[in-house]
């Protein structure tokens, strides 16, 4: 296992849709045990194949909530079913607050689903059905945003998606081939 590079926004694997896993085999088991090492020491919740380079519909996840379930897997070409988004104003505080390892040290309100139905495939081929609300209905949104090539910021309303967008040019990102090691590069918040 290894922990991998993460792509920051601008690369063009985060901003295209990825292909279909084909396979299960033996690389991608390497795959995902190096993106379950990435996600742990950036420290994320979640992280997608485009985020390591990796033009492939899978994501890791792993969380636990507040009664102390965890939540810890893999979802291989998943498909992703939303109940309707809210009419309520958007809140500003952290119950809405989402953050993106491939938007590092940002953090934005951004008005999610607050419940999905995840369908996918696990490492041993098995079709895995979860219910999910709240935060992990929001992780599982989140990733699954990333295998159509969508990020978080690109979801953004206004005035939001301007801050973002500022955030970005001022720490010299939106452009192909960066990325961080976590680890190893400390990048300010």
């Amino acid at each position: 296992m290894a922990v991998r590079p993460i792509s920051i926004t601008g690369d063009p694997v985060l901003h295209s849709p990825a292909s279909e896993v084909a396979v299960v085999d033996d690389e991608l088991r390497r795959l995902v045990a190096d993106m379950f090492e990435t996600m742990d020491a950036a420290p994320g919740v979640g992280l997608a194949g485009p985020q390591v380079g990796v033009g492939k519909r899978l994501f890791v996840y792993s969380w636990t909530d507040d009664e102390g379930e965890s939540w810890r897997g893999v979802a291989i070409n998943p498909t992703l079913w939303q109940s309707p988004l809210s009419i309520e104003p958007l809140d500003e505080d952290d119950s809405e607050s989402e953050g993106c390892l491939s938007v590092p040290g940002e953090r934005f309100p951004l008005r999610r689903a607050d419940g999905v139905v995840l369908r996918a495939t696990d490492l041993e081929g098995d079709e895995v059905e979860i219910e999910a609300w709240g935060w992990l209905a929001r992780i599982f949104q989140h990733e699954y945003d990333h295998l159509d090539g969508v990020l978080y910021v690109d979801r953004l309303e206004h005035p939001f998606h301007k801050a973002a967008a500022k955030a970005v040019r001022k720490k010299g990102w939106g452009q192909p081939g960066g990325t961080w090691l976590p680890g190893v590069d400390h990048l300010e918040d």
